[in-house]
């Protein structure tokens, strides 16, 4: 009996050890499986996104160009000599502009929206402080300091339009 035992034993125990190799290659299997099915899935989900996501950085670049005080100027001309009534036309420009595009902020990163949003908000407090200034009394007047202060400094557009250059350079 005890010889039976034994020769069971030595039936079984290479069978466990067969089994339990067996399972482990198998679940390892099933798990590079797996990580291969979802790097393929994501392989494929980017392929599609990529060209929306550069759409829409596309999209705030030519919000932030077009909200530049240079190229804002020209564009919109003041309907009448009024100081005030001409920044609340560049700043309601500004904020249709802005809303114009706020889907956008779902494809790109949080740090680039922000930036978009305090380039915005840095030229429209440009404009106000421009039209405090004592020099200014007539919308002419405020395009003209507008335009003089951008002479020595960098708009606030351009320092964003820098940031989404460096973030699209990084999406290759």
């Amino acid at each position: 009996m005890e010889q039976q035992l034994i020769n069971l034993l030595m039936f079984i125990i290479p069978a466990l050890i067969t089994g339990a190799i067996a399972f482990l290659f198998f679940r390892e299997h099933v798990e590079n499986e797996n990580k291969r099915r979802d790097y393929l899935i994501q392989k494929d989900l980017q392929k599609d996104s990529l060209p929306i996501r550069l759409q829409a950085y596309e999209r705030i670049s030519l919000f932030l160009e077009r909200t530049k005080p240079s190229k804002l100027l020209v564009r919109v001309h003041p309907t009448s000599s009024s100081k005030k009534d001409y920044e609340s036309l560049l700043i309601a420009n500004i904020e249709q502009e802005f809303d114009h595009n706020l889907a956008q902020q779902i494809y790109v990163t949080d740090q680039c929206w922000s930036i978009t949003s305090t380039a915005k908000n840095a030229t429209i407090q440009m404009i106000r402080k421009a039209n405090l200034s004592d020099k200014v009394d007539s919308a002419d007047k405020l395009r003209e300091v507008i335009l003089t202060d951008m002479i020595d400094k960098r708009s606030p557009s351009d320092a964003a339009l820098s940031f989404i250059k460096e973030e699209v350079s990084n999406i290759w």
